[in-house]
């Protein structure tokens, strides 16, 4: 009944109207979702401006959940694509605008895009990997006003070769240092619309996260257009609850509050 990473006509990667998701999410039965608009400030393929209106944002969030008020709940959220360089801006947009949830992403490594392939060029899948770790690592040890990870494994999604290492190695740092500030990670079901076997991060990421002392968890779609909200969430509860954890979460203000899977899973087809 929740779906907690959705885009709008405010993302520069989307054409979808935010009432348009909206009375999808409401034919679909969800009771709460939240729109996390893009901002990545800075982003190296100038041919993309992820950055919006917040002021505009805001207002049309407000609107539409007064519209909406006794259908469902919709937060404001934002996803923000952290860079080592701009931590300093990101700390200063989080402090002084109203933010339900925050993803907090890696979309651009070394100062180089991951989607155009850029990033990967002269590097082993290997190397680019544990870059991409080292550099998310070391952003998150000084930034942290944020909710939750944002698809902690993106870097597969841009290579077809699969990479020997796993990299529990640094990927247990940073889930260490994620809970012990207290923030949690999302399940992104866009995985499986890319092609992968699995959301981000996959089962086995997931499962390091549950042995490292993890249960702060939120669901999202990562949806573009309102055909793909919830997607595949229903195989993802199981899978969570396989691995044996017990709550996803939903945000107000930035406070998680934990609902039991076997309890939400009872709501999705």
């Amino acid at each position: 009944m929740f779906d907690y990473h959705i885009h709008s006509d405010f993302s520069a990667d989307c054409s979808t109207r935010m009432e348009t998701t909206i009375q999808k999410a409401i034919e679909m039965n969800l009771t709460e979702i939240c729109f996390t608009e893009h901002i990545d400030y800075d982003y190296p393929d100038k041919d993309w401006i992820f950055e919006f209106d917040l002021q505009e944002y805001d207002k049309k969030i407000k609107e539409l959940q007064e519209k909406y008020r006794g259908k469902i709940q919709i937060k404001k959220g934002v996803e923000i694509g952290l860079q080592p360089h701009l931590l300093g801006k990101y700390e200063s947009l989080t402090k002084t605008e109203y933010f339900d949830f925050i993803i907090c992403s890696m979309h651009a490594t070394s100062g180089k895009d991951l989607h155009s392939g850029a990033f990967f060029a002269g590097k082993s899948v290997e190397e680019a990997y544990r870059i991409y770790y080292e550099e998310l690592f070391h952003c998150i040890k000084e930034y942290k006003n944020y909710s939750v990870l944002g698809h902690l494994d993106l870097v597969k999604r841009y290579t077809e070769e699969k990479a020997e290492d796993n990299f529990f190695d640094i990927i247990a740092d940073i889930f260490n240092v994620v809970i012990q500030d207290g923030k949690g990670i999302e399940v992104n079901t866009s995985g499986y619309r890319y092609g992968l076997e699995s959301g981000m991060p996959s089962a086995d990421i997931l499962k390091l996260y549950k042995d490292c002392g993890g249960e702060m968890i939120t669901l999202g779609s990562d949806s573009h257009t309102e055909t793909t909200l919830a997607s595949r969430f229903r195989d993802t509860l199981e899978l969570l609850s396989s691995i044996g954890f017990r709550y996803v979460a939903t945000f107000e203000g930035q406070v998680p509050k934990m609902h039991p899977i076997e309890e939400v899973k009872k709501f999705y087809r």
